[in-house]
Order: C-alpha cells, then structure tokens, then sequence
C-alpha cells in the first residue's frame, strides 16, 4: 500500500509530497499508518494526534481529500471506495496536486494538512484563528435566573435537540470543508456557529434571542451559502447548516435581518 504525504519544513521551506510503501494490517487506520511511517521510515514526520478514540478531534486532516479525522478513518476502505464521501467543490479539492504531482486513488492514500489553516509543519496546522472564533461566541452557559439548589430539569425533547450540537468535538473538519471559508477570512465557520446556536436552544439560558445577535451579520449567519459540506465531513453527526438556517429563519421573523440581506418585497 502506498501513502503519499504533503510535506512541509519550516527550517528549510520545502514543501512537497513523499510517498511511502507500507504493509496494510486489518483494521488499520489512517492515524496508524502515520505511525508506522514515523517508527519506520521517517521519524521526522510531524501531525498532531490525541486519545485515539475518535472523541477528542486533534487529529483532523485532509485524506483523499475529505476532511477527516485519521484517528476512525480505515486505509481498507478508501482503498476499495467504500468511504468516498461527495462534497462541494472548493479550491482545496479541486484540480490536481500542487507541484504537478499525480495521485492514484485506487492505489494510494493521499494525506494533507486540513485546509483553510496555516500549516505549521507536515500536517501540524495553527488551530489559533478557529478558537479565536470558537471564542468570539461565548461558548458558555448564561442561565437565566437564579440557579436551582440541585439541577436544572429539562424537557426530554429539549435534551435530544440539545444533543446534536453538544456533540461537536471541535475538530475542525467542517471548517476545512467549507467553501465559504475557503475564500472569506472572517466567516465564523460553521463550528462556531454551530456552538453559539447550541447555547440559543438551551432552555437554561434566557427564552429570548439575545445568543443570535452577536453573529447577525455577512460574517455570521448569513455568510453561510449551505453548500451543506459541514454536515457531510462531521465524523460526529453535528449538522450546523440546520441550526444557521434556524438562525436566520428566527432573525427574519424578528425584524433583525441585516438590511442588505432582506428580501425585495
């Protein structure tokens, strides 16, 4: 099986692709064969990685140009198609590889670093401006009230609506797939607002709109263009395109449409 690698040093400002033959292995991952070509081959290959487990997000980067986490991402099937996912085109994927380089996707994996991020080395990018948005939002729970003496109940029906955005594990994926951020540097991203609608449906906040205001504009929730990409790389199911579509639905009703966004009548 080969693996070809985008490569980048900063000392030296190469930049390139590697490609290496390695033994595939039953069940083996993505995350796994950057192991084996670390221990193996080049020890010198950098790429940012956690827990393993699927759960904590570190390790999202762009493989066979989809963004996803190596860490639950199967050598086996990309290499037979049963993991092809469509989306959207963008520049990241379009065209062929930098430097006149060829790929064979029946026969290689190709791994880069997870678009729309400034690569520190390899497949190690700075994750700085996606938590500066992640943070821009107020990621934190404002309970309306006094807070209750044990626990706060909620509807079972509020919970499940609740769930799908609790779920983000803030990998990134979504942002490195959107074409939107692709080409507008202070979108939010679908992860930051996919976060600040989280906190707008929390009935443990205020029942008011306050959560929506803060991101009623072009970089906000009407920059997304719903080419749906987000939804389609979430290695956790989270559909931020449906809760910026709410968003905007509910500002509308509101009368806080940004005046350049309001439909002729």
């Amino acid at each position: 099986m080969k693996v070809k690698v985008k490569r980048y040093d900063p000392e030296t400002g190469r930049e390139g692709y590697d490609t290496f033959d390695i033994a595939p292995e039953a069940g083996m991952t993505v995350l796994d064969a950057l192991f084996v070509i670390q221990n193996s081959h080049d020890d010198s290959l950098a790429f940012r990685y956690a827990c393993r487990g699927a759960i904590c997000g570190s390790c999202a980067m762009l493989i066979n140009k989809v963004p996803r986490l190596a860490c639950r991402t199967q050598v086996a099937r990309l290499l037979d198609g049963s993991d092809s996912v469509e989306l959207k085109p963008y520049p990241a994927i379009e065209g062929g590889l930098e430097g006149g380089e060829e790929w064979n996707p029946a026969e290689e994996i190709l791994i880069e670093p997870l678009p729309h991020h400034k690569v520190l080395k390899d497949l190690v990018v700075d994750m700085e401006k996606f938590f500066c948005f992640y943070r821009a939002v107020e990621p934190v729970l404002k309970p309306a009230g006094e807070l209750p003496e044990r626990e706060f109940r909620m509807e079972a029906g509020a919970v499940r609506e609740l769930e799908e955005y609790t779920n983000c594990i803030l990998c990134g994926a979504c942002v490195g797939a959107c074409p939107v951020n692709s080409r507008a540097g202070e979108y939010l991203g679908p992860a930051a607002l996919a976060k600040l609608y989280r906190f707008h449906i929390d009935t443990r906040e205020a029942a008011d709109d306050s959560r929506l205001l803060p991101a009623n504009s072009a970089t906000g929730w009407w920059g997304c263009e719903f080419h749906t990409n987000c939804m389609r790389v979430c290695p956790k199911k989270v559909r931020p395109n449906v809760g910026i579509g709410s968003a905007r639905r509910r500002l509308t009703e509101i009368g806080k449409e940004p005046p350049e966004f309001k439909k002729s009548k």
